[in-house]
């Protein structure tokens, strides 16, 4: 059988939003732009005594002796926690955001032909879209804080400052991220169209790029808990705290990979895709559609939906059935990652 030549079996592509760490400071809602009042949040080591409250074995459940003597054990755990000070009532959560061109070049392919073919597609696609959804749909998720993640939650005012810092173009937007809705991208806001031409513009450069600053206050309460990541912990069992947050610097941080998880979370071209609250909403650019909190693919291969059955064909020049789908091909491009191909 004659090796199919626009097979690349070296497929590489570098993502183009990287963002960096979000550090967290306390600060007063009122004093929030006066940096002598931003303080840097640090973790708090904290040792509690719990109670048992998870499923019981059969045995258990049905002898109150049993029952009685799990109850008297108390469930002792050390735990890592974060909260404003007493007189402060806003966090702070400062990060950059470098959004970077050249997607028409992969950064490692071993095929000419498809590398011709692919970069032909591009083109086309800058053409004719100049990635305006998209950057909109990053611009959105700028405006609506979704980055903040459980931290929006319970919010009384958020406000999101977003600076570009390129020497020659420099411009700063402020939004009210309480006005937009983290569940669809159906805004005109000329803030946001603004914002999101900036990030279109670098994405379809050949090798510009955008430097952008983001200030988010969210006014949740005097002292009220915030929340950094939770380390991923693989063998709990030997380690002394249950419970470990991320910090850098001694600040108590958001890890990079989670201020982009929520950026990208801009897919609603998935077939279950409902604006009302019956599905997951915008859910994470991914291949396979992985929401992996809900333990589902929402794009999968048998239903010819994820993007290996989309790139295959519109990488070798064939046109894509609806202009949703090269807009989800090309926000994984975006993303980045290895996408090599079985030349067997």
């Amino acid at each position: 059988m004659a090796k199919n030549q626009d097979t690349a079996s070296v497929l590489a592509f570098e993502k183009k939003l990287v963002p960096s760490d979000g550090y967290m400071y306390g600060t007063q809602w009122n004093e929030r732009n006066n940096k002598a009042h931003q303080t840097p949040l640090k973790l708090i080591e904290k040792s509690v005594r719990g109670t048992i409250s998870n499923r019981l074995d059969k045995a258990t459940k049905g002898d109150p002796v049993k029952l009685n003597a799990k109850v008297e054990s108390p469930n002792l755990q050390t735990v890592d926690s974060c909260a404003l000070a007493p007189e402060q009532d806003t966090l702070k959560l400062h990060f950059t955001l470098k959004v970077l061109g050249g997607i028409h070049q992969p950064s490692a392919c071993n095929n000419a032909l498809f590398k011709q073919s692919y970069s032909s597609a591009v083109r086309d696609y800058i053409g004719k879209e100049g990635f305006k959804e998209l950057g909109k749909r990053y611009a959105l998720n700028l405006a609506n804080a979704r980055f903040l993640w459980r931290n929006r939650v319970g919010a009384e005012n958020i406000e999101v400052q977003v600076n570009a810092l390129n020497k020659d173009s420099k411009q700063s937007w402020i939004f009210d991220a309480t006005q937009f809705s983290t569940r669809h991208f159906n805004y005109d806001d000329q803030q946001v169209i603004e914002l999101g031409e900036r990030i279109a513009a670098a994405l379809s450069s050949d090798d510009d790029f955008l430097m952008l600053e983001i200030n988010c206050f969210v006014q949740v309460g005097k002292a009220q808990e915030v929340y950094p990541s939770e380390e991923l912990v693989l063998d709990k069992g030997k380690g002394k705290k249950s419970k470990i947050l991320y910090d850098n610097q001694g600040i108590a941080a958001m890890h990079s990979q989670k201020v982009g998880n929520a950026l990208r979370s801009i897919d609603t071209w998935y077939p279950e895709f409902d604006d009302s609250e019956k599905t997951a909403g915008p859910i994470a650019i991914e291949p396979y559609g992985a929401v992996t909190n809900l333990g589902k693919a929402y794009r999968t291969p048998k239903d010819k939906q994820d993007f290996y059955t989309f790139f295959d064909q519109w990488a070798r020049g064939t046109k894509l059935d609806r202009i949703e789908d090269e807009h989800y091909v090309m926000a994984i491009l975006v993303r980045g990652g290895v996408f090599g191909e079985s030349d067997k």
